[in-house]
Order: C-alpha cells, then sequence, then structure tokens
C-alpha cells in the first residue's frame, strides 16, 4: 500500500545503538502524538487479549552524519507543510519532559546539537529532504 504521507525519522550516525534507539522510541512518540490520524485500531489476539494501538503506516529510519542531520533540519524547519520533532544531545543528560523542552529552548535553531529528527508530511517532500541518507541498517 502507497501512503499519501511519510513519516521519516534520522539518526546521527556515531550514536552508540542503545542512543539510536532511545532518540528513535522518543521521535515516533512526537509524531504519534501529534498527528491522531496515523494511529490505527487497538489490536486483539484469538484468546480476547488487547493490545495498544500502533502507526498505520510504515516508519522508515535513516541515518546520517551531524552536516546531513543539520542540513535535513534547516530545510525542514523552512517548509510549511512538515511536521518536525527534535532530539539534541543535551536531551541525554536530563530525566524528564520539562527539562527536555527546556534544553531546546536554550538554543537558537541553527545552534542545536542534533542527535535525530522526525519528519511527517505530504511523500514527495519528505522524500526530498531525505534524498540521499541511507536506511539505518
Amino acid at each position: 500500500m502507497r501512503f499519501d504521507t511519510k513519516i521519516g525519522i534520522v539518526v546521527r550516525d556515531d550514536l552508540a545503538a542503545w542512543q539510536r534507539l532511545n532518540v528513535t522510541a522518543f521521535l515516533s512518540s512526537a509524531v504519534a502524538g501529534a498527528t491522531p490520524s496515523v494511529i490505527g485500531e487497538p489490536y486483539e489476539d484469538a484468546s480476547g487479549n488487547r493490545y495498544l494501538p500502533m502507526f498505520v503506516q510504515p516508519v522508515l529510519v535513516y541515518v546520517a552524519t551531524a552536516e546531513q542531520l543539520a542540513s535535513a533540519h534547516a530545510r525542514a524547519v523552512a517548509r510549511d507543510d512538515i511536521r518536525e520533532a527534535v532530539y539534541i544531545e543535551d536531551m541525554f543528560k536530563t530525566g524528564n519532559d520539562a527539562d527536555n523542552r527546556a534544553t531546546v529552548l536554550a538554543r537558537e535553531a541553527d545552534d542545536l546539537p542534533l542527535v535525530g529528527i522526525a519528519l511527517h508530511g505530504p511523500r514527495n517532500p519528505v522524500d526530498k529532504l531525505l534524498k540521499g541518507l541511507p536506511l539505518h541498517p
């Protein structure tokens, strides 16, 4: 099935494996929380156990250098049709959402030490923003 929108997560290539997974999870939650239409119905198995709903479309995870990440971020910020979430290095040192937001607020957009971004928007613009980035292995 082909979707009109795309969800792309980009993580910096020099992160430890646990950091990549952590960043991906947090950024995915941002898309889910801000875009209810991308979440499907709850699951249920044949035994009657119920499970949480998930995305209705694939989430593609890419890797990028710090420079590539900054470039994708700058281009995304300039577009009105792309929704973006950011994860910065400083957030690894905090333990709660309020402090995470404060670390982002303390920096200018071009000074964010990005370790990951999530993009959601129309398929073609998202594809253009992520062009040339490899999928996470």
